[in-house]
């Protein structure tokens, strides 16, 4: 190998652990995912009974045989009660705000994770394809960074005089340790042994984690911890956008081998429908313009096969993320599915360029700002100002 390749390959190697890359792209896509659980746990709150609970169609003892069957995870399999389901259905609620505000990011997450994959596994059925988005997220964000910037834990980290005066960190470690110490004892922890492996894993790293920081902040232990966490950050900022990838391609292939795609038609259909049709005039006018519907499709199988492959062009890419990001924004209002369409834009949101976001989170600021009671900016980038924010893409 030859010098120059040994150079690029060492800055390499040091920029992936030294630094947990893309923070406003992770913090974008927590504060997304966040919110677009938070708004759907919200809107269905009359008929969370219906959907999950226990006067849903898919009974609690159906639910139990698809479990046993498939090994999923759901914490409202350990009870019928309706009591229990109003907890943890409480619990998603309150986790997925926090997630969004960024607060005890690395415990809350966990919670997410948990709420997420509880209501969805309980029942299956009820679900879409933007459910399957937040389902795989909820999962990847636990192994992010993604409370560097625009959060709450950033702000405390500012200004806190160090880890040994934080006392609620401790705390919620000691409930939640008990709490899965309890489910492990009774067997109500999952159907199979990875799941008790990866809970007391995250207990434990976040543990120790806290641990160093507060009785060797400055020592080799802390500087490795936060190297390996700089590694699974990174590597999971990967997974998302290969998942994000995978989703448009596969999505653009399936529909070129579709007839109604391919003769241009696809679009019209799905604006008949009275059940995608929340604005029936809307949908009948863009319906009727024939050439506009085969624009339309063409259109979309075209962007969504494209996409993986203009991550090579900055500009390009830039270029066909806002078009994904208005096509999902058509799809929330014509078709009538905002909360497929929010967690498609929160996930799209991991390619937009640093640049862009740093100056939308400034705009925010000076509009807070001049609110009664505004206040100055948030704290960046927790590590010293001397790093600056880095990103997978442009």
């Amino acid at each position: 190998m030859k010098p120059d390749q040994d150079r690029k390959l060492a800055r390499a190697v040091q920029l992936i652990t030294s630094t947990a890359l893309g923070p406003y792209q992770s913090a974008v896509v927590r504060i997304g995912f966040g919110a677009t659980w938070l708004l759907f746990l919200l809107r269905e709150l009359p008929h969370r009974h219906d959907l999950y609970g226990p006067d849903g169609p898919w009974s609690w003892d159906m639910g139990q045989e698809l479990i046993a069957g498939n090994n999923a995870f759901s914490v409202l399999l350990w009870s019928d009660s309706a009591l229990w389901f109003e907890f943890v259905y409480g619990v998603g609620v309150l986790s997925s705000l926090l997630m969004m505000l960024g607060w005890r990011t690395r415990a809350v997450s966990v919670l997410f994770m948990v709420g997420v994959l509880s209501l969805q596994n309980r029942s299956i059925f009820v679900g879409d394809g933007g459910d399957n988005v937040v389902h795989l997220m909820a999962v990847y964000l636990v192994l992010t960074r993604c409370a560097q910037v625009w959060s709450l834990d950033a702000r405390r980290a500012a200004r806190a005089p160090g880890p040994g005066h934080d006392r609620a960190g401790p705390v919620l470690w000691t409930v939640l340790g008990a709490m899965l110490f309890v489910g492990t004892v009774v067997g109500r922890v999952g159907g199979d042994t990875w799941i008790l492996v990866l809970f007391w894993g995250l207990w434990v790293a976040h543990g120790l984690w806290w641990a160093v920081n507060r009785f060797a902040p400055d020592s080799e232990p802390r500087t490795l911890l936060d190297v390996l966490a700089n590694l699974v950050h990174n590597a999971a900022l990967v997974v998302i956008m290969a998942e994000v990838c995978l989703i448009y391609a596969t999505a653009g292939w399936y529909k070129i081998q579709g007839s109604r795609w391919q003769d241009g038609t696809a679009l019209y259909y799905p604006l008949k429908l009275d059940y995608f049709t929340p604005w029936p005039e809307l949908s009948g006018l863009l319906a009727s313009g024939g050439v506009m519907v085969m624009l339309l499709t063409y259109g979309t199988v075209l962007v969504q096969v494209a996409f993986p492959f203009t991550l090579f062009n900055r500009r390009v890419k830039n270029v066909l993320l806002v078009v994904m990001m208005l096509e999902h924004a058509a799809i929330a209002v014509l078709l009538g599915l905002p909360f497929f369409s929010l967690a498609m834009i929160a996930a799209d949101a991991v390619f937009l360029p640093t640049g862009f976001l740093v100056g939308l989170g400034a705009l925010v600021v000076r509009s807070l700002g001049r609110l009664p009671g505004g206040r100055g900016a948030p704290p960046q980038v927790r590590r010293g100002s001397e790093e600056q924010p880095r990103t997978l893409v442009g």
